[in-house]
């Protein structure tokens, strides 16, 4: 259940069941390297994104750059260790961006979200997402899609549908990846008023 509070430009601790604490926070450029192993991992193994090769350091560098640019929200899950003087791991990281670019769409972002795969079931995408969704709302977001490779991504559709993600469609074979047709799964949730009032 997303239900953490979180407010953007802070850092949020957190310990899923059964695991080490989490740390929430912005991104900075010292998460680049983790950030590019993680979704290289996700381009090369997986279907979340419809990628073929991986983007190197300096791509995500710039990639993530520009979305900070814009002043949207660029978020990394750390695992913080009990033990003095570790160093605290990346496990995952998600960002939004304009769901189009014209300027209708303004008030309507797209999530992305990914975690290593030592992370995964462990609650993180659920800490990640919530505050995601919270920085967008407060940035003034009034929708919020999620674009989800391959509709047996199970993990992924159950995780937006507990943030109240719903299913709005699903792009049927609209790409191909490791010698197979894959669909999109389209999923959408409000933000604050949503539809229900006019943006100021």
């Amino acid at each position: 259940m997303c239900a953490t509070q979180w407010a953007w430009g802070t850092e949020l601790r957190a310990a899923p069941p059964g695991g080490s604490s989490i740390n929430i926070r912005p991104s900075k450029p010292d998460d680049v390297t983790a950030i590019t192993s993680i979704y290289a991992h996700h381009v090369l193994h997986g279907l979340a994104s419809f990628e073929a090769t991986p983007p190197s350091a300096d791509e995500m560098a710039t990639r993530r750059r520009e979305i900070i640019a814009k002043g949207f929200p660029y978020l990394v899950a750390e695992k913080i260790e009990q033990l003095q003087g570790d160093t605290p791991q990346v496990l995952g990281y998600a960002y939004a961006s304009l769901y189009r670019t014209r300027p209708a769409y303004r008030y309507t972002l797209e999530d992305s979200i990914y975690l290593h795969p030592d992370a995964a079931g462990r609650g993180i995408g659920t800490l990640l997402l919530t505050a995601l969704l919270e920085a967008c709302e407060q940035q003034g977001a009034r929708q919020v899609i999620a674009i989800i490779g391959d509709s047996a991504n199970h993990a992924s559709i159950k995780l937006h549908a507990a943030c109240g993600f719903t299913l709005t469609g699903t792009l049927h074979a609209v790409g191909f990846k490791f010698g197979r047709w894959v669909d999109s799964v389209i999923m959408q949730k409000a933000l604050g008023a949503g539809a229900a009032t006019l943006p100021k």
